[in-house]
Protein backbone atom coordinates (compact mmCIF):
# COMPACT_ATOMS: atom_id res chain seq x y z
CA UNK A 1 0.00 0.00 0.00
CA UNK A 2 1.15 3.52 -0.89
CA UNK A 3 2.31 6.14 2.08
CA UNK A 4 -0.11 6.97 4.44
CA UNK A 5 -1.60 10.55 2.51
CA UNK A 6 -3.05 11.54 5.91
CA UNK A 7 -1.63 15.23 6.99
CA UNK A 8 -1.39 14.09 10.78
CA UNK A 9 0.82 10.85 9.85
CA UNK A 10 2.41 12.32 6.79
CA UNK A 11 2.59 16.34 7.85
CA UNK A 12 1.14 16.72 3.81
CA UNK A 13 -1.73 19.36 3.18
CA UNK A 14 -4.47 17.34 2.74
CA UNK A 15 -7.71 18.86 1.92
CA UNK A 16 -11.01 16.85 1.77
CA UNK A 17 -14.02 18.31 0.01
CA UNK A 18 -17.86 16.69 0.09
CA UNK A 19 -21.02 16.96 -2.08
CA UNK A 20 -23.32 19.29 -0.89
CA UNK A 21 -26.56 18.58 -2.70
CA UNK A 22 -29.99 17.70 -1.12
CA UNK A 23 -29.58 14.20 -0.47
CA UNK A 24 -29.33 11.39 1.72
CA UNK A 25 -25.65 10.89 0.10
CA UNK A 26 -24.84 14.59 0.24
CA UNK A 27 -25.75 14.68 3.59
CA UNK A 28 -23.62 11.76 4.49
CA UNK A 29 -20.79 13.15 2.34
CA UNK A 30 -20.61 16.42 4.64
CA UNK A 31 -20.39 14.52 7.78
CA UNK A 32 -18.04 11.91 6.50
CA UNK A 33 -15.55 14.86 5.30
CA UNK A 34 -16.28 16.34 9.29
CA UNK A 35 -15.38 13.28 10.56
CA UNK A 36 -12.52 12.93 8.62
CA UNK A 37 -10.66 16.29 9.60
CA UNK A 38 -11.89 15.69 13.24
CA UNK A 39 -10.00 12.24 12.79
CA UNK A 40 -6.64 14.27 11.39
CA UNK A 41 -6.98 13.01 7.69
CA UNK A 42 -7.25 16.62 5.96
CA UNK A 43 -9.02 19.59 6.51
CA UNK A 44 -11.92 20.42 4.94
CA UNK A 45 -12.37 22.56 2.01
CA UNK A 46 -14.56 24.68 0.14
CA UNK A 47 -16.00 22.64 -3.30
CA UNK A 48 -18.45 26.06 -4.13
CA UNK A 49 -14.75 27.98 -4.40
CA UNK A 50 -13.60 25.68 -6.62
CA UNK A 51 -16.66 25.40 -8.53
CA UNK A 52 -17.25 29.16 -8.79
CA UNK A 53 -13.82 29.15 -10.20
CA UNK A 54 -12.12 31.59 -7.09
CA UNK A 55 -9.11 31.53 -8.24
CA UNK A 56 -6.50 31.68 -4.58
CA UNK A 57 -9.51 28.86 -3.68
CA UNK A 58 -8.53 26.89 -6.61
CA UNK A 59 -4.56 28.05 -6.72
CA UNK A 60 -4.91 26.45 -2.77
CA UNK A 61 -5.74 23.16 -4.50
CA UNK A 62 -3.71 22.96 -6.45
CA UNK A 63 -0.47 23.47 -3.98
CA UNK A 64 -2.16 20.76 -1.81
CA UNK A 65 -0.41 17.46 -1.93
CA UNK A 66 -3.55 15.55 -1.53
CA UNK A 67 -7.04 16.61 -2.38
CA UNK A 68 -9.72 14.10 -1.39
CA UNK A 69 -13.24 14.54 -3.50
CA UNK A 70 -16.13 12.99 -1.65
CA UNK A 71 -18.97 12.67 -4.60
CA UNK A 72 -22.65 11.43 -3.17
CA UNK A 73 -24.15 10.59 -7.05
CA UNK A 74 -23.05 9.49 -10.24
CA UNK A 75 -23.73 13.10 -11.01
CA UNK A 76 -20.44 13.74 -9.85
CA UNK A 77 -20.53 17.31 -9.39
CA UNK A 78 -17.91 17.82 -7.29
CA UNK A 79 -15.88 15.67 -9.92
CA UNK A 80 -16.66 18.16 -12.55
CA UNK A 81 -15.93 21.28 -9.88
CA UNK A 82 -12.34 20.01 -10.32
CA UNK A 83 -12.40 18.50 -14.10
CA UNK A 84 -13.77 22.19 -14.71
CA UNK A 85 -10.42 23.82 -12.76
CA UNK A 86 -8.06 21.77 -14.49
CA UNK A 87 -7.57 19.46 -11.10
CA UNK A 88 -7.48 15.66 -12.24
CA UNK A 89 -5.16 14.00 -9.36
CA UNK A 90 -7.30 14.03 -6.62
CA UNK A 91 -8.50 10.76 -4.66
CA UNK A 92 -12.56 10.61 -5.79
CA UNK A 93 -14.98 8.45 -3.52
CA UNK A 94 -18.42 7.94 -4.88
CA UNK A 95 -20.77 6.71 -1.95
CA UNK A 96 -23.27 5.00 -4.07
CA UNK A 97 -20.26 3.01 -5.30
CA UNK A 98 -20.14 2.03 -1.92
CA UNK A 99 -23.67 0.59 -1.46
CA UNK A 100 -25.44 3.34 -0.10
CA UNK A 101 -28.32 4.09 -1.95
CA UNK A 102 -29.58 7.40 -2.99
CA UNK A 103 -33.05 7.77 -1.28
CA UNK A 104 -35.98 10.18 -1.92
CA UNK A 105 -35.35 13.53 -0.89
CA UNK A 106 -36.11 14.38 3.11
CA UNK A 107 -34.35 11.10 4.14
CA UNK A 108 -31.41 11.25 6.52
CA UNK A 109 -28.28 10.23 6.26
CA UNK A 110 -27.35 7.50 8.67
CA UNK A 111 -24.77 6.57 11.11
CA UNK A 112 -23.72 3.73 9.35
CA UNK A 113 -23.42 5.09 5.97
CA UNK A 114 -20.89 8.13 7.24
CA UNK A 115 -19.14 5.47 9.06
CA UNK A 116 -18.60 3.47 5.88
CA UNK A 117 -17.68 6.34 3.91
CA UNK A 118 -15.34 7.42 6.42
CA UNK A 119 -13.80 3.64 6.19
CA UNK A 120 -13.72 3.87 2.28
CA UNK A 121 -11.78 7.05 2.33
CA UNK A 122 -9.44 6.12 5.29
CA UNK A 123 -8.92 2.91 2.76
CA UNK A 124 -7.80 4.67 -0.07
CA UNK A 125 -5.62 7.03 1.78
CA UNK A 126 -3.85 4.34 3.34
CA UNK A 127 -3.92 5.64 6.97
CA UNK A 128 -6.95 2.81 7.62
Amino acid sequence: MADCCCSSKSGKTVLIYACSGGANVAEASDLAARQLARDGVGSMFCLAGIGAGIQGMVQTARDADVNIVIDGCPLDCARTCFANAGIDDAIFVRVTDLGIEKLPKGQPATAEDVATIVAAVKDRCGCG
